[in-house]
């Protein structure tokens, strides 16, 4: 066999070995939007919204898991536009190598991902991976920025389900209270509160605000 066959499989150029890291990139390409982006925050919240409200399956996973990944598409685009310009375009020029473009493209999801990542999770990690605190914190390997980052977001998204809870539980306690005071303790106050709750979800025009909130809720 032809030994430029195995270097340039595709007859134009492209080496062999930038097509099985182009195939390794989209294989991970889900794994890296869950723990790299704003998509676990976003899921989160939605998954609480959805309990808090007592409607198990409606809207259904798919829904949600669409409702998310839209989300993550607009909020991140900023970052995607940076790492085109900063990375993409330079290489699809020939301007730059690949490790090149790998590490270029580094820099805005690191920026992005330490904004919205507190001190002491860093801090956690640095001390676990012995890493001494660098003088420009984008000069962290992602091995510690990711964690720190996934740690924050977990912690935020679990805060705003607690605040989220709140009114909806308001209600469930009012109904409890309505029905033992009217001596119906055998009716169930979920089934009374659900219609309720979603009277008061959609008055307030719940929807947009929490996309709104889940938004502004992301530093740039």
């Amino acid at each position: 066999m032809d030994t430029n066959a195995l270097i340039n499989i595709n007859g134009n150029g492209t080496p062999t070995l930038e097509i099985v890291v182009m195939m390794t990139v989209i294989m991970l390409l889900p794994s890296l939007v869950v723990v790299m982006t704003s998509f676990t925050r976003t899921i989160i919240i939605l998954s609480f919204t959805r309990q808090a409200l007592g409607i198990q399956q409606t809207p259904p996973n798919m829904v949600l898991v669409g409702i998310a990944l839209f989300l993550t598409i607009f909020i991140m685009r900023p970052v995607v536009d940076d790492i085109n310009k900063q990375a993409y375009e330079p290489y699809t020029e020939g301007r730059i190598t690949q490790e090149q473009a790998l590490e270029r493209a580094q820099v805005p999801m690191k920026q992005f991902m330490l904004r919205q990542t507190e001190v002491s999770s860093v801090n956690l990690f640095m001390e676990l991976a012995d890493i001494e605190e660098p003088e420009n914190m984008e000069e962290l390997p992602l091995s510690v920025v990711v964690p720190s980052f996934m740690t924050s977001e977990l912690k935020r998204g679990f805060m705003a389900g607690f605040l989220i809870f709140i009114p909806f539980l308001l209600i469930d306690i009012i109904v409890a209270s309505v029905l033992m005071s009217m001596g119906m303790i055998m009716l169930p106050p979920a089934t009374i509160a659900l219609p309720f709750k979603l009277l008061l979800f959609v008055t307030v025009n719940g929807w947009e605000l929490l996309f709104q909130a889940i938004v502004n809720g992301f530093n740039f």
